[in-house]
């Protein structure tokens, strides 16, 4: 009997199941989609490019299929640690030949750490966050190689030394004006070695609070790779450049193409409206809704702002940090592209993809020459002395050549002629070339070399209960003259990337449609004019600096300067819970300090009006720095003026908050702290510290400082 048209139907649809069944769908399926890069950039490599790895969570598979044997872990926060990671990684080939990789700790699974072999090498670069605290990116890691109840892959526990045939070596970054000075390093160290893994060499720490760091980095790694190359039985051969990224020139795009970033921070903010959540990784654009000079002297500005968060569902609480995404000045973007020579080919589309399966690719692709150096590199940091004996072998000249070579290998040379004048990179190149161009240096180079450039952080100056969607930061304008014999060189000066776009931003807003700053100026309406309107990108950081959640507990503050940014949220805070709120509210205390109270006098006029929504329970002790000739009086000297009431409020359970410099004023407070239960209590030094630190452990000192 013949099939009519619904039977044929049903026989067809039958027949394609079973076709898609045993095909597995190939017949007719799209291909694959390129592998994206986070922030955008489908990665497609070319002909000797890498080769595709699956995707694993052990490192030891890893290293394996990538055919490695040596890998460079690093914890970071703000991508020191990630920099100096990738150092060593491209120096141990460079030099020794062997096959580095670096690697994110929070990419891979640790309990795989118990099958490392020994012929295989761990490098660990581990920064301390905070209060002694592991980086974000290191919190799983820290947490489980200090956990002796952590089980590995092959069961093994910590008494049974399961890494026992791990060799490994470690540096770590810190900032000894912090109590828990390199902590991660020396807890990470102490750890893996009660694992049983065997470190070799010394475990190194660099120092950020006297800004020693990149010395003491150097000083290290020699000793270091010395260690590595007796243990390994390692050759040395002479170091010269290889590229882990390709930079290829793409002619048939240009920046007119929705697929190009011209400065676009990641993948959403290509198309018209970008989208969230908004994050670390992708940040909102926001408008800077009010803008006002804070102080009433001409050569210095402090920027308050305030930034409108809208719809974009970033949340914070007070006392949290607003990362501000900077943009480079154009005078140095400029300089930068001269010294080049590619001024004149600065919008050409160019790609970068990753020779090795092991390499990330550091920022957005494609991208353009102009756009690299504006948006995603660090090109006004400081020098890398390291560096600049990698560049010499592109220099244009024997005479820059042997230039470069002094400064890379003499340390006093260097700090007198560059670290000592603020130069960057390309003040650098220019000073050793005399007008020549560096056309031989592989554009590679610097997208492996220089840091990405980062965001900056802002201690919050508003109160979350007032204003949960409109956050406000206090930011003094940093520019700084290098001094020389005859004072002050106002030609080497050195002006804040971050703090400067935000200063260029506030003139806009009042009106200065091209402002200037000491010959700086900046694309301040961003790429393909998305920041226009007075918009910057930013996202939100938590911070565990908080008000006690009891309103009646007393609080003791000191903040001089921009330290009292996060305080200003927390007093109008306590104000509006005891006025709006009815809510009881202790003794609320904050030592605040500045030069004269004529110049610079943050707040001036909005402190009385927190004194009558408080009364009594508020007290504001100011100490202004310049007004006596005969002295100079800083909040510590009126901290130890009031030690009686200091340590009552104590006493009765207060919290006590410092915000401000680490290195001079933080420590001072400690000590002065040390002093008053001295005095007070009738305690030895001792038990003074150590009364101290139980303060800190139980959250009753807080600090949120930098250097």
């Amino acid at each position: 009997m013949a099939l009519d048209i619904l039977d044929l139907v049903i026989v067809c649809v039958v027949g394609l199941a079973t076709l898609a069944y045993f095909t597995k769908g190939t017949l007719w399926a799209k291909p694959k989609a390129a592998k994206t890069y986070g922030n955008g950039t489908a990665a497609t490599p070319s002909a000797g490019g890498a080769k595709k790895v699956k995707r694993t969570r052990n490192i030891v598979e890893k290293m394996e299929q990538s055919d490695k044997n040596v890998v460079v872990f690093y914890g970071s926060q703000t991508g020191t640690a990630e920099d100096y990671a990738s150092r060593l990684a491209k120096e141990g080939h460079a030099r020794f030949g062997l096959k580095t990789m670096t690697a994110d700790l929070e990419d891979y699974d640790i309990e795989y750490l118990d099958t490392f072999p020994e012929e295989k090498l761990a490098i660990f670069v581990l920064a301390t966050y905070g209060e002694g605290e592991p980086t974000d990116n290191a919190v799983e890691f820290y947490n489980f190689v200090r956990d002796e109840s952590s089980s590995f892959s092959e069961g093994g526990s910590a008494d049974e030394k399961p890494l026992q045939k791990m060799k490994y070596v470690a540096f770590g970054l810190g900032n000894r004006t912090y109590e828990h000075y390199n902590a991660m390093v020396r807890q990470v160290d102490e750890a893996l070695t009660r694992l049983g893994a065997k470190r070799i060499g010394e475990a190194g720490e660099g120092d950020d609070g006297d800004g020693t760091m990149e010395e003491d980095f150097l000083g290290w790694k020699d000793g270091m790779w010395e260690a590595v190359a007796a243990e390994l039985g390692l050759e040395e051969h002479e170091a010269l450049y290889e590229p882990t990224l390709q930079v290829t020139e793409q002619p048939t795009l240009s920046v007119a193409d929705d697929t190009v970033y011209v400065g676009e921070p990641s993948k959403h903010h290509l198309s018209a409206k970008h989208v969230g959540p908004y994050n670390a990784h992708n940040p909102y654009v926001a408008a800077i809704t009010t803008s006002k000079e804070l102080f009433k002297t001409k050569d210095r500005n402090c920027l308050h702002m305030e930034i409108d968060l809208g719809e974009s569902g970033l949340k914070y609480t007070t006392g949290d940090h607003i990362a501000v995404w900077p943009t480079n000045a154009d005078q140095e973007v400029e300089r930068f592209l001269s010294v080049l020579g590619l001024t004149e080919r600065r919008h050409t589309v160019i790609s970068v993809t990753a020779l090795d399966s092991t390499t990330k690719i550091p920022l957005p692709s494609p991208s353009t020459y102009d756009a690299i150096p504006r948006y995603y590199l660090e090109i006004c940091a400081p020098v890398s002395r390291q560096f600049l004996s990698t560049l010499a072998q592109f220099a244009p000249t024997e005479q820059a050549k042997a230039a470069l070579a002094k400064l890379g290998s003499d340390k006093e040379y260097f700090k007198s002629r560059v670290a000592d004048r603020y130069c960057n990179i390309a003040q650098v190149m220019e000073m050793v070339a005399r007008g020549h161009t560096w056309s031989n240096v592989p554009f590679s180079l610097w997208i492996e070399n220089l840091v990405h450039l980062q965001p900056r952080f802002y201690s919050i100056s508003s109160s979350s209960l007032l204003s949960p969607r409109t956050i406000s930061i206090t930011a003094v304008v940093e520019r700084k003259a290098p001094m020389s014999v005859s004072g002050p060189d106002h030609e080497s000066m050195l002006h804040g990337v971050t703090t400067n776009y935000l200063l260029a931003l506030k003139r806009k807003q009042h009106g200065d449609e091209q402002p200037e700053l000491n010959g700086k100026t900046y694309a301040i309406t961003g790429p393909r004019n998305k920041y226009d309107g007075i918009h910057v990108p930013v996202h939100t950081r938590h911070s565990n600096f908080k008000l006690p959640m009891d309103t009646s507990k007393p609080v003791i503050m000191i903040g001089p300067g921009t330290g009292v940014a996060p305080f200003r949220g927390f007093v109008a805070e306590r104000a509006h819970q005891a006025s709006a709120l009815g809510k009881t509210v202790g003794k609320t205390v904050l030592f605040y300090g500045c030069r004269r109270r004529d110049e610079d006098f943050m707040y001036e006029d909005e402190w009385p009006e927190y004194q009558k929504a408080l009364g009594d329970s508020f007290e504001m002790i100011t100490a202004f720095s310049r007004e006596d000739a005969t002295k100079k009086t800083y909040v510590q000297h009126l901290l130890w003026e009031k030690a009686e009431e200091v340590d009552a409020l104590l006493k009765q359970g207060a919290y006590l908050y410092v915000c401000g410099d680490a290195a001079h004023m933080a420590r001072d407070v400690q000590a002065t702290l040390v002093r008053i239960f001295e005095k007070c209590r009738g305690l030895e030094t001792k038990k003074a510290e150590d009364l101290v630190k139980q303060m800190r452990n139980g959250a009753k000192y807080q600090e949120d400082v930098w250097s």
